[in-house]
């Protein structure tokens, strides 16, 4: 641990990017831990709950946690040239991000001074707020694909990853900070591993366990406890979010207009019509079609993204560039595509087919309501499903 080590404070920027021929070398050794052929990020996504889900509840055992407004990361536990240990987070446009005050520490259960190496965490990086206005940066856990080197886990069901996990790096990680708790505020974060409930547990989900949370929440997510690890997008992973809150990623392409110059400008030598960037542009909405020859492919959205004046003027007053920068949108009541935010954080827009299941997702809007009372017929489910294996 560096001597002036403290917790992050960004968890957008925490610590040094890898570049070049590092770079490279690193995700060609997770695609290797990970037995893959691709270099990409490895990472599963969810797909957007639309009313056949429910079905799919009552049939198949899950597990639902919060959905934490946070930043999505990979923790690989590594070793350095020099054989010391290394941690990065993979954050999902594939960047390694190399923590580098060295102030993390996962030993083993039977070494506190020894450590997880070729170990790859799923989690989701978020900043607590404290009673006392203190920020505190905590890494939620929710899957693993690796441990020491193993990449087996892949193949087994969520609660074994799990199990391995909570036994193998949870019990002593915190044994060793309930022997030496003086040590756990100059972590990077402090890890804990996300609150899973049976599925039917969703009134308690809505009642207890979001109204609690010290972090910011967008929904639900509900993840199939007998799937294996899949890299990419897992349709038995589910993302629930209430129907107002449903948002798609895409790329922003902004057209502007010409304009004839007016007498004035005439008089000053304007002649050609010129590009209006004080006016409103054309905002075209794009998704991604995926990459072929090497080179991303996109589509143009059906729809436009509709922009006020004011928040025009707003966007100009920021100075930054807003030409193809991946923008994430939701529907208004006029069903109008309007700017929520900006996703600097992700490479490309979502995929047409995410972006279908999200549209239907929408279209076929399941409430906290109706969620809240389809429990009963999941309970039902589950426990039919465990008399029959008895």
């Amino acid at each position: 641990m560096e001597e002036d080590a403290h917790p992050l404070r960004d968890i957008a920027n925490p610590g040094v990017k890898a570049q070049g021929e590092l770079l490279r070398q690193l995700r060609a050794e997770v695609a290797n831990l990970l037995g893959r052929n691709s270099h990409s990020f490895p990472g599963a996504q969810p797909v957007s709950f639309a009313r056949r889900h429910l079905e799919e509840l009552r049939r198949e055992d899950y597990y639902v946690c919060e959905k934490s407004d946070g930043i999505r990361y990979l923790l690989y536990l590594t070793r350095d040239e020099n054989g010391r240990e290394t941690h990065y987070l993979v954050d999902r446009k594939n960047d390694y991000w190399w923590l580098h005050q060295r102030n993390l520490h996962f030993p083993l259960a039977h070494d506190r001074a020894a450590f997880h190496t070729g170990t790859l965490i799923d989690g989701e990086l978020v900043m607590d707020a404290l009673p006392n206005g203190d920020k505190e940066p905590k890494f939620l856990v929710f899957d693993l694909l690796a441990l020491d080197g193993k990449a087996d886990l892949l193949a087994k069901p969520l609660d074994k990853r799990l199990g391995y996990f909570k036994e193998h790096v949870m019990k002593p990680y915190k044994n060793l900070f309930a022997a030496f708790p003086e040590e756990l505020p100059y972590q990077a974060f402090k890890v804990e591993m996300k609150e899973m409930q049976f599925s039917y547990g969703i009134e308690m989900m809505f009642r207890e366990v979001l109204p609690s949370l010290k972090h910011q929440n967008d929904g639900l997510i509900f993840t199939c406890r007998t799937s294996p690890y899949q890299f990419g997008t897992d349709p038995h992973i589910l993302k629930w979010k209430a129907p107002h809150e449903n948002t798609v990623d895409f790329r922003l392409k902004l057209i502007f207009p010409l304009v004839e110059p007016n007498e004035l400008e005439r008089a000053d030598g304007v002649t050609e019509p010129f590009v209006d960037y004080d006016s409103v542009p054309d905002a075209r909405l794009l998704v991604f079609t995926g990459s072929g020859g090497g080179r991303p492919g996109y589509d143009e959205f059906k729809e436009p993204l509709y922009l006020t004046e004011d928040e025009w003027e707003t966007l100009k007053s920021w100075g930054d560039p807003l030409q193809d920068r991946v923008v994430e949108c939701s529907l208004d009541e006029d069903k109008r595509w309007r700017l929520y935010r900006f996703r600097d954080d992700k490479t490309e827009a979502n995929h047409i087919s995410t972006v279908n299941s999200v549209l239907e997702s929408i279209k076929d809007a399941v409430g906290e309501g109706e969620l809240m009372a389809a429990a009963k017929g999941i309970k039902d489910g589950w426990k039919m499903r465990q008399q029959q294996q008895q």
